[in-house]
């Protein structure tokens, strides 16, 4: 069956490029740039010298995205917007580089984290700066109802990441309690990105794209565990296993278990016990353990659903060309390779 956010791809083969989800917002993109520029100036030089770097190679920009393509909805662009979108890719930059330095990660796409360059207090520091300019500029625009979901969004994720933290018995771990770390940490955010776009353009249409936001946060996050398991590494041709390797639970194990016998449950919780780094074979014996109970098709039932939802949300919502990326949206998020 073709879904309509296999529609909105329109004849591209495969899922849609993020570029070209992007094609429409792609001016006030390059001045979500400029504002982020902008917001973060500092004259402390070590401050100053962080953000060079973070600022360095242009991320993806897909919460911003999805800020502007939620304010072109209804054809009623609002510069603020631009500065709203800003904000949201700042909290979110925020986020990694906390996240980064909490599980001392090294490498973030590719590159070296602050934390991996700098040490573990200066990313820190970067993360509160990063958030206080965020927080700086909200109080600038004056927009009450945009503090009031920045704030909420924020807050959320900050709990999601203590439920993570502190998440330490793969066994105990139910398939609720995932799906209320991923609505705080990955969904929130994305709801938070499209509604404020509507505050800031048609107001009516805050509640559905909320709820789409939510639902294509949902979405996103599955998708992205699942790859833990299915994407591979290019030069071994073996599953990532990143989260594995961080010992992170996630919906496909969740769901395996249901089903595992009792030596498979011995297994993962020796896995999960260890404490020195999992070998490879290990991880792949987990994820052998994974695919023959069904965590991963359970998994991609699950971001077909809320894929379907978050889609449905935007039936409330006028069309024309922002209606049609976002849509198409929901193609990348569940569809892409990373």
């Amino acid at each position: 069956m073709t879904s309509r956010s296999d529609s909105a791809a329109g004849s591209l083969v495969g899922p849609p490029t993020l570029e070209s989800l992007q094609e429409p917002v792609g001016d006030g993109l390059d001045r979500v740039m400029d504002e982020l520029r902008r917001i973060v100036v500092s004259d402390f030089g070590m401050i100053e010298e962080v953000n060079d770097y973070l600022l360095m190679v242009r991320g993806k920009l897909f919460r911003p995205t999805l800020t502007l393509l939620s304010n072109h909805v209804g054809e009623r662009p609002d510069d603020r917007a631009v500065t709203l979108a800003a904000v949201v890719e700042l909290v979110h930059l925020a986020t990694l580089v906390h996240d980064d330095a909490v599980d001392h990660s090294v490498l973030r796409r590719g590159q070296p984290t602050v934390n991996a360059l700098w040490t573990h207090q200066v990313a820190i520091i970067m993360g509160d700066y990063l958030y206080s300019r965020a927080v700086t500029e909200l109080a600038r625009l004056g927009i009450m109802d945009a503090v009031q979901i920045m704030g909420t969004a924020a807050s959320e994720m900050s709990v999601g990441e203590m439920r993570q933290l502190t998440s330490y018995d793969a066994l105990d771990f139910s398939e609720a309690d995932y799906d209320r770390l991923i609505a705080a940490k990955t969904a929130s955010l994305m709801a938070a990105a499209c509604e404020l776009g509507a505050v800031v353009g048609v107001p009516a249409y805050r509640e559905p794209l909320r709820r789409f936001g939510h639902n294509l946060g949902m979405a996103f996050q599955v998708a992205d565990d699942l790859l833990d398991y299915t994407g591979t590494e290019a030069e071994t041709g073996k599953p990532t296993g990143h989260d594995l390797r961080e010992r992170k639970v996630t919906l496909p194990l969740v769901w395996a278990l249901r089903s595992a016998s009792d030596v498979e449950l011995a297994e993962v919780r020796r896995f999960f016990t260890g404490e020195r780094e999992p070998e490879d074979d290990e991880i792949a014996r987990v994820v052998e353990i994974v695919e023959r109970r069904g965590g991963l098709d359970y998994a991609r039932s699950r971001a077909r659903a809320f894929a379907g939802a978050a889609e449905e949300a935007l039936d409330r919502v006028g069309d024309g060309d922002a209606r049609q990326s976002l849509l198409a949206c929901v193609a990348y998020a569940t569809q892409r390779s990373r």
